[in-house]
């Protein structure tokens, strides 16, 4: 059983400074009108192209992300790899509406699998599938929709640039996931990966699909994959994490009127995720797995089915993993007890990152709990090491 109470293992990359850094950053997230407020500004700063860095990168972008390029990046990478935790790079740019930026962050992703082939301690790479096409592209391919000639065109498209990563991954060697989206966008996308499985996982799990628990369907949706996988013989990459559009999805269902596809509460989806973590232990001969969870329990549980199985902590099928910034009293106890544990890394040029880092400090007030969490943590570790000199 791993001790995620162990703060000194979990904060031992952390000196004084930046420790405290971390809490009053979590104060400050951990207050809904603040969190609130600093977003209409953020908004309205870059609705006017007004310098938003400043404020910014010194606060947010400085714990939740790696830096502005690959490069800055790995200088954390080689610093928390002394401590067992390896790193995953994420470009975290969304939203790709132009050719140009389209083709910007498939260079760029492009860069990270070239990175990752090159450093061990960088053992995934990852993509999200709304930075290569537009977004309507994917809800009418979802939906059905999708018959005008240039949708058509641009759809092949997409499924073009998907290939050119999986392809690329395949050849370097190097593990793809491909990050869940709304539920709107997710019927092509789950098309799309599940083709490039049957293309490239033919001796191993190279092309990862994501399962957001938090939808009804998803462990359905697991157990139809396992299926198809069998039937198809090959291998199954599967990351699970809880979800990220909650509110969204939920008035999106509200406003057209359909059954709201997420469930009606936390115990719900944790009882699916746990049922995905052993569905796919069960069946780890068949299907790799990528844990992408802040829950302790949910964690635990895993190490535990791991016994069980009689698997070794750092067997390569199976993987842990948080985001950067937050819950490193899993992190680096899972690194310290010899699992295998990466930190989610997101990077990018701070204005077009600010998507993703909105919906970190609004995940960190709205998780009940979480902000508090880290902010006990961090002053219980200043605690201890006052009492220890």
């Amino acid at each position: 059983m791993v001790d995620f109470d162990n703060l000194e293992v979990a904060f031992r990359y952390k000196d004084n400074r930046e420790l405290k850094f971390a809490y009053w950053l979590f104060r400050m997230v951990g207050k809904p009108g603040l969190v609130k407020l600093g977003k209409s500004l953020t908004n309205f700063s870059l609705a006017l192209h007004l310098p938003v860095n400043w404020l910014v990168k010194p606060t947010v972008y400085r714990h939740f992300c790696g830096g502005e390029t690959i490069a800055e990046c790995m200088k954390v990478a080689y610093r928390i790899e002394k401590f067992g935790v390896k790193c995953i790079l994420d470009y975290s740019v969304e939203g790709g509406e132009s050719p140009e930026a389209i083709r910007a962050a498939l260079a760029e992703t492009l860069r990270t699998i070239e990175n990752a082939r090159v450093h061990r301690n960088v053992p995934f790479t990852v993509f999200k599938p709304t930075a290569f096409t537009l977004e309507h592209i994917l809800e009418k391919g979802s939906n059905g929709t999708l018959l005008a000639v240039d949708d058509l065109a641009e759809a092949d498209k997409f499924r073009n640039r998907v290939e050119t990563l999986c392809k690329a991954a395949f050849d370097a060697d190097v593990p793809i996931m491909v990050d869940a989206e709304d539920v709107k966008f997710q019927p092509m996308i789950d098309e799309v990966v599940t083709s490039m499985m049957e293309k490239y996982n033919r001796k191993k799990a190279v092309v990862y699909n994501t399962l957001q628990m938090y939808r009804t369907d998803r462990l359905v949706f697991l157990q139809e994959s396992y299926g198809k996988a069998v039937a198809g013989n090959y291998f199954l990459g599967i990351k699970f994490v809880r979800g990220a559009y909650m509110e969204r999805e939920r008035a999106r269902a509200a406003k057209y009127g359909y059954p709201s596809p997420i469930n009606p509460d936390k115990q719900t989806t944790d009882r699916m995720y746990d049922d995905g973590l052993r569905f796919t232990v069960q069946h780890v001969d068949r299907i790799n797995t990528f844990n992408g969870s802040h829950n302790e329990a949910s964690n635990q549980l895993l190490t535990e089915l791991m016994a069980a199985k009689g698997l070794a902590k750092n067997d390569s099928r199976i993987w842990f993993s948080q985001l950067f910034g937050m819950s490193d009293h899993i992190s680096f106890n899972l690194g310290a007890a010899g699992y295998n544990v990466a930190k989610y890394l997101p990077y990018g040029p701070v204005k077009h990152v600010l998507p993703y880092l909105i919906r970190r400090a609004e995940e960190n007030t709205a998780v009940a709990g979480q902000s508090s969490r880290e902010l006990e943590l961090a002053r219980r570790e200043f605690k201890r090491r006052k009492a220890n000199g």
